[in-house]
């Protein structure tokens, strides 16, 4: 899903905002050219590691010579206190590269962390969560692979891939489902399923005789649900989003819906505790 050049622009971009015109001040005033500097990467909490191929990319993006030995994985779960990578090179990159490498891996592991725990409360249901677009904007790929090695899956990537009408698109259509549907079907020429968002059960029947596929039931409570689901009877697939908190999960399932979107697997997980410690290389390792 993440390309090398993708992460090459990323990691790009990231070192522009950090360095500016005058570079690593700091760094370049106290830390001699020369010297040579290793360190570890340490969970400091139990965690679902991901981004493997992005914090090694931070530091060799910096420099060349720094290797990257990884010791987890894209979705291990590890225990707190593991070592989970090693590093070695020119210190001036090592401590360059730090922040930028953590910044990056904290989130996305973050996300990979809480994906899991989403996982483990649907164990045993035929439940499926996604992901959103509530996305960091240029941390989409990122984001939405951390969601998969958390262990649950994606919903579209973004505009380009999938039909999702909203409420704002029904309302230059003066509200009309029907037009959107048939509007969407055409310019999309039957390739694509064509998903509608409605926030009541009577715009659910208007989705289902447009020919929609895929209905949103957004910010809908329990019982409207349990509504919603015995008027479409296996006509459309449902899709419940807004107000889902781990805690609902569960309830959820028993609805009888297709899935669940959760926009906060990736705008509201939080970043695990890791900690890079850097020292200088003892002559000889």
């Amino acid at each position: 899903m993440v390309s090398k050049g993708f992460l090459e622009r990323l990691l790009q971009l990231a070192y522009d905002e950090d360095l500016g015109a005058a570079g690593d001040i700091t760094t370049m005033a106290l830390v001699p050219e020369h010297l040579l500097g290793e360190g570890e990467l340490m969970a400091k909490e139990a965690l679902v590691f991901s981004g493997v191929e992005v914090f090694s990319m931070a530091f060799s993006h910096m420099d060349a010579r720094v290797e990257v030995e990884m010791l987890a994985f894209d979705g291990q779960a590890c225990a707190s206190g593991a070592c989970l990578a090693r590093i070695k090179g020119p210190m001036r990159a090592l401590l360059t590269a730090e922040r930028t490498a953590l910044n990056l891996v904290q989130r996305t592991s973050g996300m990979a962390t809480f994906a899991a725990r989403v996982r483990a409360a649907i164990e045993g249901t035929k439940l499926r969560v996604v992901d959103t677009r509530k996305t960091s904007p240029g941390l989409r790929a990122l984001s939405k692979q951390a969601v998969l090695h958390g262990g649950l899956q994606n919903h579209r990537f973004g505009l380009f891939d999938g039909v999702l009408i909203k409420d704002n698109h029904l309302a230059a259509l003066n509200g009309s489902i029907q037009e959107a549907v048939l509007r969407a079907r055409q310019a999309t020429h039957g390739l694509l399923k064509i998903e509608v968002e409605v926030s009541h059960v009577e715009g659910l029947k208007e989705a289902i005789a447009a020919g929609a596929d895929v209905v949103m039931l957004d910010n809908m409570g329990d019982e409207e649900i349990e509504r919603a689901v015995a008027i479409a009877a296996g006509r459309v697939l449902l899709e419940v989003s807004g107000q889902v908190s781990l805690e609902r999960l569960f309830r959820l399932a028993t609805l009888g819906v297709d899935w669940v979107s959760m926009g906060a697997l990736t705008h509201s997980a939080r970043a695990v505790d890791l900690s890079l410690n850097f020292r200088p290389m003892v002559r000889g390792t």
